[in-house]
């Protein structure tokens, strides 16, 4: 069995609701192992078997199922977790100022082009910087200041992700090594 932290996109937003009771409730009813949330943004942490993409389909479908709208789900194991949080190109950052560092998962890799689009838009004085299936921001003035909106980096992308300040991206780490 492999520990899986699942970053649910898009919820708890613009009335796409998910009670994170009820959705440590669909964990144990797919069958996944000790199931835990963690806040009220999508974090699931589990254990099962089974290929990543195996993993995250079942839970998209029966997200879908009980939740009635489709809900992108951004897999990744415990150990690419902690290759995650190895791979942050802002240690100063996470450090100093860890609640404007935020980490942004894909469900694959964001090409190079795709990155330069976005950094073309960027007005303000946020950077960006890409690692595989995740892009790292830092938004010195906070997500709230900036012009630097998630729709704004989604169009830019052409791809949706699903992103997590510092804080959090720990969190899930030490709740996936628990």
């Amino acid at each position: 069995m492999t520990v899986w932290i699942a970053l649910l996109g898009s919820v708890n937003v613009g009335g796409r609701r998910i009670v994170m009771t009820e959705l440590k409730a669909l964990a144990v009813d797919l069958g996944f192992d000790n199931p835990r949330t963690l806040l009220a943004s999508g974090n699931l942490v589990f254990s099962a078997s089974g290929t990543a993409d195996e993993v995250a389909a079942r839970l998209e479908t029966a997200l879908a199922e009980r939740f009635g709208f489709k809900c992108p789900v951004m897999l990744r194991s415990a150990a690419d977790w902690d290759a995650v949080i190895a791979a942050n190109p802002f240690p100063d950052k996470a450090r100093d100022d860890p609640g404007h560092l935020i980490v942004t998962a894909f469900k694959s890799p964001v090409p190079a082009e795709a990155v330069e689009r976005l950094r073309a838009v960027i007005t303000g004085p946020e950077i960006v910087e890409g690692r595989g299936r995740e892009l790292y921001f830092v938004y010195p003035e906070g997500m709230g200041r900036s012009a630097l909106t998630p729709a704004l980096v989604d169009r830019a992308l052409r791809v949706r992700g699903t992103g997590r300040n510092w804080n959090t991206t720990l969190k899930l780490g030490a709740l996936a090594a628990a």
